[in-house]
């Protein structure tokens, strides 16, 4: 089959408007709690008040014998309450990243933090079922917990659950070189430890949606998710074959990672099973913040070592992770945080260990970044430090020491996409020093700067062997449904599709339209997690269009051919060239199909369409696209590809510190990202826009966790950034066509909020000469710091 490209682009790279842009911006889209159904039930959710308990019984007649309400389930209700979380996964890789996932709390075992779900009611109102779980009685029997994962890792430790023997969920390592031998050649050696907090997903659209049963014995669920694949697991809960449970699910009001475990959906539908009624569930904000997974808190200790020129000879790193209360997706993360903890620089002695824990805080998972945004606070917080020992700049330490073309990870492997880094950390630095730096503004507020680098993969772990799958249809008029079980969070992961099939066939984004997110309906395109989609689902797209296109082209070939080539007058002789060389020349633009070399000769796109249709050809077609398949590697010695590839980034801060009260103020951001190809340019700046506001409130955001509690359960207490904290953000977009996506694009999604915690960091330390170990860094905490060092 000829492959057929596009040599000059339309739509690719330009600043194309989302087909669901002005639905979201006049505020008509709906999401999941946005949707209704005639005698439709209410349901909630019984939590734990005790972070560590045994649950020693549950009294529910009191809540069952209240009109109204229509059902009351307990463990002992679900069909199947414990089963071994896939997330997604078509292939079972073993080696413990499998976790154990329980439905509800089941009497005689234990309570493993605040907020577990104990019990869920189903009744005709909100307040109704609110009142059913007050009188709910619940037997608890409180005990000690764990808080401290580097405590929950010891010999006597108070262990949170009661299936395990230790509280140990996974351990890792990375290693390579002589470590003991570079030491000895290092002139200076830092050694720090760090903290990093837990982060709140913080979305606008909190965990919400509906479900009903239909005809056939099945239940469908409408409940945005970033894992459509889920469906198999909640049927699994409730006893059904796959074909019983469909999700229709809607685009989500934001996700982060916090949308790809499961959250009400299984809750749904046993309510619906048990009712044989339509049930709505939306989740309070106390409840989000309080119940659902948070990114990883990590202690990570850094030992670097360098000669007397910056060049790094040997580093190494321990980390210490908090699971909270169960798995979940914690052995994934920690895949993410090991390989990556070394950092985007080349270094030829290293190991990196890590250990995750079961504690009796709320449990943790997906957030973007995937346990990257910690060790890339702590190596770039390495890199300041060892700049300011050694008494050069931040910008040359980093330049020496970067990957480049070539270079191997810490695995070993090298990546197979272009290393921009050098080229963004440049630019950056540049840009943020386009005039000198004033030491003091005219209020008296003292200004640092900061930069930072980063590295992060696109694309899921290669030894879960990810494949993506999408459906085109072209219509007789010319116009193509797109259909995609794409989860579609607010990154434009639809859009984009639709985009790359209008630039193929020389439509308009308009002329295709989307069908998303349907288990039934829809090819499955995997998880809108790992920033996978536009790489796994763009890359299935050109698959899925290529026939098509190929086929189109062959007939608008011939018509060409027989139809406008001239005929010698003399002779009658026509002389045609042959069908291969118009293919090589064919340009599919403006609804038209031309012969390149005299664009005159062109035939109407939707006349091919009905040729082809009118002589039994095909007008739909499926693609696939396989991502790299390896084995699971050696936990104890992480080797080889474990990813795709990798996207590179950096940032440059200005803030402004009052050394009176401890406020900072970030005055200015540049964002630097090497997206490969800008597939969308608009959504290209929005994630990177959007991933550096939503790191730039990990700085700031504190659930103030106590004993298992969370604190700041609301958003009265848990501050994210407004509109006023972040300044407009200078973006540099660098296209070295060096990804492994459709056109050479990578993926930008979570790689775009890894460096910028660290860079502000850096800002602060060069305003005030203070080193700071957390990303956390409140006023009061600036304030008091400013004061001990005065002191």
């Amino acid at each position: 089959m000829t492959t057929l490209k596009s040599s000059n682009f339309r739509l690719v790279g330009e600043r194309v408007p989302r087909h669901d842009a002005w639905a979201k911006a006049k505020g008509e889209q709906l999401y999941s709690a946005d949707w209704a159904l005639p005698g439709m039930l209410h349901g909630k959710v019984l939590r734990s008040k005790y972070p560590a308990a045994i649950l020693r019984a549950i009294d529910t007649s009191r809540a069952k014998a209240l009109p109204g309400v229509r059902a009351v389930l307990t463990a002992a209700d679900v069909p199947h309450n414990r089963d071994v979380t896939k997330f997604g996964q078509m292939r079972d890789v073993g080696a413990g990243f499998e976790g154990l996932y329980k439905v509800l709390a089941e009497v005689g075992g234990k309570i493993r933090f605040k907020g577990e779900a104990i019990a869920l009611v189903a009744a005709d109102s909100e307040e109704l079922a609110e009142r059913a779980c007050a009188l709910i009685e619940v037997d608890y029997e409180p005990q000690e917990g764990v808080f401290d994962p580097r405590e929950a890792i010891l010999d006597n430790a108070y262990l949170v659950s009661s299936e395990d023997a230790s509280n140990v969920i996974m351990r890792t390592r990375v290693e390579q070189g002589d470590l003991e031998q570079a030491w000895e050649k290092c002139h200076l050696i830092v050694e720090n430890d760090y903290y990093t907090s837990p982060h709140e997903h913080a979305y606008l659209e909190t965990e919400s949606g509906s479900g009903w049963p239909d005809e056939n014995g099945g239940i469908t669920l409408r409940v945005g998710t970033q894992v459509l694949e889920h469906y198999r697991t909640i049927a699994k809960v409730l006893g059904l074959p796959h074909t019983k449970l469909r999700n229709m699910s809607v685009p989500m009001g934001g996700g982060f990672g916090g949308k790809e475990d499961i959250t009400v959906e299984t809750y749904l539908a046993l309510l619906v099973k048990a009712t044989g009624k339509p049930v709505k569930m939306v989740w309070s904000r106390e409840e989000s913040i309080e119940a659902h997974s948070k990114r990883h808190p990590m202690y990570l200790h850094y030992k670097t070592g360098v000669d007397r020129d910056g060049f790094i000879l040997a580093q190494e790193v321990s980390i210490v992770m908090d699971g909270g209360g169960h798995t979940y997706l914690t052995p994934w993360v920690q895949m993410y945080a090991t390989i990556n903890g070394s950092g985007c620089y080349n270094i030829a002695n290293l190991r990196c260990e890590s250990v995750s824990a079961f504690t009796n805080n709320t449990f943790s998972s997906a957030n973007r970044g995937f346990g990257v945004p910690q060790v890339n606070f702590c190596y770039e917080r390495q890199m300041d430090c060892i700049a300011r020992r050694l008494g050069i700049s931040p910008y040359e330490l980093r330049r020496k020491n970067l990957l480049r073309n070539g270079d191997p990870l810490a695995t070993g492997f090298v990546p197979l996409g272009h290393v921009a880094l050098d080229q963004l950390l440049q630019q950056t630095w540049d840009k943020l020093n386009q005039t000198p730096k004033p030491e003091r503004l005219p209020d008296g507020r003292k200004v640092g700067r900061g930069i930072a680098c980063g590295m992060m993969g696109y694309g899921r772990l290669c030894f879960l062997h990810d494949i993506s799958r999408i459906g085109i249809r072209i219509e007789l008029d010319g116009s193509v449904t797109l259909r995609a079980g794409v989860p579609d969070l607010g990154g434009g992961q639809s859009s984009v599709l639709a985009q790359i099939v209008a630039e193929e066939l020389g439509l308009g984004i308009e002329d295709v339209r989307p069908l998303i997110m349907d288990t039934h309906m829809t090819p499955l395109c995997g998880t809108t997690t790992a920033t996978r989609q536009l790489y796994m689902s763009g890359n299935a797209c050109l698959a899925a269009v290529q026939p098509l296109k190929e086929r189109l082209a062959r007939k608008a070939a011939a018509i060409i051919r027989d139809n406008q080539w001239p005929q010698n007058p003399a002779t009658g002789y026509i002389w045609r060239p042959d069908i291969e060389h118009i293919l090589g020349h064919l340009v599919f633009a403006d609804k038209k199909i031309y012969y390149g070399p005299d664009p005159g000769k062109n035939v109407d796109f939707v006349a091919v369409v009905a040729h082809v249709s009118n002589e039994g050809g095909e007008l739909f077609s499926e693609g696939q696209f396989n991502a790299p398949f390896t084995e699971v590697p050696d936990l104890n010695n992480i080797k080889g590809q474990i990813l795709p590839d990798m996207t590179y980034t950096c940032h440059g801060v200005e803030v402004a510190v009052d050394e009176a009260t401890g406020d900072y103020q970030v005055l200015r951001i540049v964002a630097a990202i090497d997206c490969g190809k800008a597939v969308n340019r608009n959504s290209v700046e929005g994630q990177l826009e959007g991933g550096t506001a939503y790191n730039l409130g990990w700085l700031r955001e504190d659930l103030a966790w106590e004993q298992g509690i969370t604190r700041a359960n609301s958003f009265a207490t848990y501050l994210i950034p407004t509109a006023a904290d972040v300044p407009d953000i200078e973006t540099i977009i660098v296209e070295s066509r060096g990804g492994l996506g459709p056109y050479g694009a990578k993926g930008v999604g979570e790689p775009s909020d890894n460096s910028i915690a660290p860079a502000i960091v850096n800002a602060i330390a060069d305003a005030t000469g203070l080193e700071f170990n957390t990303p956390l860094i409140k006023p009061e905490t600036l304030y008091l710091a400013l004061q001990n060092e005065r002191n």
